[in-house]
């Protein structure tokens, strides 16, 4: 049983359980993910952060199934056809899952690990299904499918860091790079349909950026993933309750500054008149601020989103000074300026081009990415799908499949069983499995689901692998082989996925076609078969 009550049989689309009814008698089936296209169709860049799968593994499909969520699902079908008629749903599989499977879905999953950054047309995933079980090899599509969701933010968040990096290399001296991890905050929270979003898309932003007010995420990183080391951080900073519940603003900057005056910290300055709180407050309060000796952040939150910027640099320059950077940039003392209204990947380019264009170094303004970071994106987004790609049919016969559709050419599937293989540059790229089936010493697809077992966190040095129904202490020896044969794979710490992330992402070409030679080659011969 998971969240809500809801049973696992049920977590899929209504047709998915019509789907083992129809599909041919095989021996096998293997279906794959993809993402079709490039960030927002972006014709200069289709490279791709693939994240998440470990979070979607762990919750949903290692969970065991019971003969409690086959009544259950029984009764919601009696009635889920239209006319509240009987609606088809395998049950015979589904009891042979608990009673010939002890209850775990029976299929294999390949994934790429997490943080791994390649291009589009990268498998992300492989499902394989064997004998009776082969009918549910797209059972599971509608909860992996939902692996969209953390790359796509991961994916944003990290070109994102790349429109920042490229101002940083134009503006700000070497010694001052190390502000960057901070310049990309995630004010996405309140903008989530629920908590379990802000954990996944947080967590995604993470991989790239030091920077959160998402607690959730902040926390799940840290203490699940990263072995209780700290990933995130944030500073105290005022909103507009807060402003607004003292007599005068200058009495509320005052407050702020005797509380946090020493460290970082930020005050949101327009919940009156902007313009008339940077020319009149800001002064008035400068000479406790410098007394105190910290870091002032301004923060406005309406009207342009440029000309907001420049105005609180500006007036920051007037009040507290500037330096000149060795590049020939200002960088204004103890004071900077955050944007957290607004921001989108095509506002962060503009707002950057007008901070350096006005004379300042690009570290004296940081970003607060909410809605546009979590929320304002889609499946669409990156063309994130599931298809067949390769049937054994229960005469032994075997057949690549194929989706090209003549109405919609960006909608081609891949066909066969596959590897992705580096090539001698590093960069990720598809071939064709060997035809005996067993997968290349160097392939990225690592099994991370295999019937009910999955692979274990990282401790230490070492790792291990459990059955799903025991704790890492009573692990068995037979699991412990596996995972030395290579079979399974260790989820690794968060650390380690974001210096993935960073190494991989900036070694891969900004567009690059994956396909291998291999590849091209079986796909001219299955679209040269023709319609079948």
């Amino acid at each position: 049983m998971m969240a809500f009550n809801i049973p696992m049989a049920v977590l899929t689309d209504s047709y998915k359980t019509t789907h083992p009814f129809i599909y041919p008698k095989a021996q096998k089936m293997v279906a794959y993910a993809e993402m079709r296209q490039a960030y927002d169709k972006d014709p200069h860049d289709n490279r791709i952060v693939f994240y998440g799968i470990r979070f979607i593994i762990e919750n949903y499909v290692s969970k065991k199934w019971t003969m409690q969520d086959i009544e259950q699902a029984e009764v919601f079908f009696a009635t889920h056809n239209a006319g509240f008629m009987p609606f088809p749903f395998p049950k015979d599989l589904f009891v042979k899952i608990v009673k010939e499977h002890d209850g775990y879905f029976p299929v294999k999953i390949e994934a790429l690990p997490d943080g791994t950054a390649c291009h589009t047309h990268v498998p992300t995933y492989q499902i394989t299904a064997e004998g009776d079980m082969s009918r549910l090899v797209t059972f599971l599509e509608t909860l992996l499918t939902m692996i969209w969701y953390p790359t796509t933010v991961a994916t944003l968040s990290r070109r994102s860091r790349d429109l920042i990096q490229a101002a940083y290399d134009k503006s700000v001296d070497a010694d001052s790079f190390w502000s960057l991890e901070s310049r990309l905050h995630d004010f996405g929270f309140r903008a989530c349909t629920n908590v379990e979003q802000s954990v996944i898309g947080g967590t995604a932003h993470l991989l790239n950026f030091t920077g959160t007010d998402t607690l959730s995420a902040a926390y799940y990183a840290q203490f699940q993933l990263n072995k209780g080391e700290p990933v995130a951080s944030s500073i105290p900073a005022s909103e507009h309750s807060v402003m607004m519940a003292f007599r005068t603003e200058k009495e509320a900057m005052e407050a702020m500054i005797e509380h946090f005056g020493e460290g970082v910290f930020a005050c949101v300055m327009d919940s009156y008149d902007y313009q008339r709180a940077l020319d009149s407050v800001l002064p008035a309060v400068a000479s406790f601020k410098l007394e105190k000796g910290g870091f002032l952040v301004l923060r406005p939150d309406s009207g342009d989103i440029i000309e907001s910027v420049l105005q609180g640099l500006r007036a920051a320059e007037k009040v507290f000074g500037v330096d000149v950077n060795q590049k020939g940039y200002k960088v204004i003392r103890g004071c900077g300026v955050i944007q957290g209204d607004g921001v989108t990947f095509k506002s962060l380019s503009q707002i950057l081009d007008a901070v350096l264009a006005e004379g300042f170094a690009a570290q004296n303004c940081a970003f607060g990415m909410g809605g546009g970071l979590l929320q304002k994106l889609n499946r669409d987004t990156l063309s994130f799908a599931t298809k067949l790609s390769h049937i054994v049919y229960a005469d032994g016969t075997r057949r690549d499949i194929m989706k090209h559709p003549k109405t919609d050419s960006e909608k081609t599937s891949l066909p066969g069983i596959f590897d992705v293989i580096r090539n001698d540059q590093g960069i990720p790229m598809v071939y064709p499995r060997a035809e005996d089936g067993i997968p290349h010493k160097d392939n990225l697809l690592q099994v991370v689901y295999d019937h009910g077992k999955v692979p274990l966190a990282a401790t230490g040095t070492t790792s291990s692998l459990f059955a799903p129904s025991v704790t890492p202490s009573m692990a068995t020896e037979e699991d412990r082989i596996l995972s030395s044969a290579g079979s399974l794979h260790a989820w690794p710490v968060f650390s380690e996925l974001k210096g993935r992330v960073q190494k991989e992402w900036e070694n891969l070409p900004k567009v690059f076609d994956p396909i291998s030679k291999e590849l091209r080659e079986k796909i001219k011969v299955v679209l040269a078969a023709g319609e079948p």
